[in-house]
């Protein structure tokens, strides 16, 4: 509507001012443009590319752990009860051509961690990976300490890194007993490229006859979105959707001899996506996000509370002056009950998250009543939405 009176006031300024009308034409086309921004903002905003919400399947991380020791510790390390500590002392000792008993050695300034990092697609020998170090035993912690060669290794066991060195460590532990302060975890160090790889873990991509994308978030419309995008960059029918989270993509008929060419193509693609609407609730700490997509159907909510108060008060009466009777504790219990009147709020159809926050928070509802309060509208089949648990 805002767009056909501006189109009107064009054609009469350009009947009574005929003389200016270029000048006044290029005013109302700019007005024009700013005012379509809005209009067309939205559409541009959902916009997302697929490398954002895919994934190639095969093309992933690997953990790796592995089992070592933290030595220099200045008396903070694992107590004698550790015995695997001890044990493993001995036998890197043993290693090394030193013969020692386990139960002869002190282990106050050595601990037993494990060692954890994450090995990226495409590794390959000679990269160096962060890599975390915990404590195991019972050493109260590993500040100053220095993690000796440790093996990395995969699920199928075999080594692909090995980690070595200083730590830095996020917090510490100081004092004796009662009197002592403790801040962050300091049996928790973390090496900066402490690791080299040493097994070349990279996937090769020249035999892949068929590139497979994973969406994030499976949905059909998605997925068949993805599909069509492909199809009409590459101009012929070479993806195709198989369920609501993988599409492939036929490297033969693509005619793109380079699959990292062929992938950084189609990872450059954008569609038009929305995500699902859904309500993720975590009980332990009262959290709550909901998406901007969440409606409501029509539902009225009744709040209310009721509070019961019990209090025991212990008093001491003293017997009569002039009497042989002796002191006695006598227990009394009061309970004070109070039921706060119900308050309710109703929403119309459509309504979103933000109204119906709004309208808890005017009722005094706490984050864990909205949640009781959204799983009863949940199992009401007022919210148009799944509602996730964590």
């Amino acid at each position: 509507m805002a767009i056909e009176l501006l189109i009107g006031a064009a054609r009469k300024i350009e009947v009574q001012e005929r003389p200016h009308w270029s000048g006044r034409l290029i005013l109302i086309a700019a007005m024009l443009c700013f005012t379509a921004l809005p209009l067309f903002g939205s559409e541009v905003d959902r916009k997302v590319l697929l490398r954002d919400v895919t994934q190639i399947e095969g093309v992933r991380d690997n953990q790796l752990v592995g089992y070592g020791l933290v030595i220099g510790l200045n008396r903070t390390g694992d107590t004698q009860q550790t015995y695997f500590t001890v044990q493993t002392l001995a036998n890197s000792l043993q290693r090394m051509g030193v013969q020692i008993s386990p139960g002869i050695v002190v282990v106050k300034d050595v601990a037993a961690v494990f060692v954890t990092a994450t090995l990226p697609a495409f590794a390959r020998p000679g990269m160096k990976l962060d890599v975390t170090v915990s404590a195991v035993g019972d050493a109260k912690s590993i500040v100053g300490g220095v993690l000796l060669l440790t093996a990395l290794r995969a699920t199928n066991g075999q080594i692909y890194a090995e980690a070595q060195g200083p730590m830095a460590i996020g917090g510490y532990s100081e004092g004796v007993g009662g009197n002592s302060r403790s801040v962050n975890h300091p049996t928790v160090g973390r090496i900066a490229e402490g690791a080299t790889v040493e097994r070349d873990a990279a996937v090769d991509l020249s035999h892949f006859r068929t590139v497979s994308l994973l969406l994030q978030n499976p949905d059909f419309t998605a997925a068949r979105d993805v599909a069509d995008a492909i199809n009409k960059e590459f101009g012929k029918i070479i993806a195709n959707a198989l369920d609501s989270r993988r599409v492939d993509v036929d490297v033969a008929a693509s005619g793109v001899t380079s699959v990292p060419t062929l992938i950084s193509r189609v990872q450059n693609l954008s569609i038009a996506f929305r995500s699902p609407a859904k309500v993720v609730v975590n009980e332990r700490t009262g959290t709550i996000v909901m998406g901007g997509d969440v409606r409501l159907s029509p539902v009225s909510v009744i709040h209310g509370s009721l509070t019961i108060d019990v209090q025991t008060t212990h008093m001491v009466v003293q017997p009569a002056p002039l009497t042989n009777g002796k002191p006695e504790t006598v227990t009394e219990t009061k309970v004070t009950v109070g039921d706060a009147p119900a308050q309710s709020i109703q929403l119309e159809e459509g309504a979103n998250v933000d109204e119906l926050i709004k309208g808890l928070h005017a009722i005094g509802a706490t984050s864990h009543d909205v949640i009781s309060i959204l799983q009863a509208i949940k199992a009401a089949g007022g919210l148009q939405a799944d509602l996730e648990v964590i």
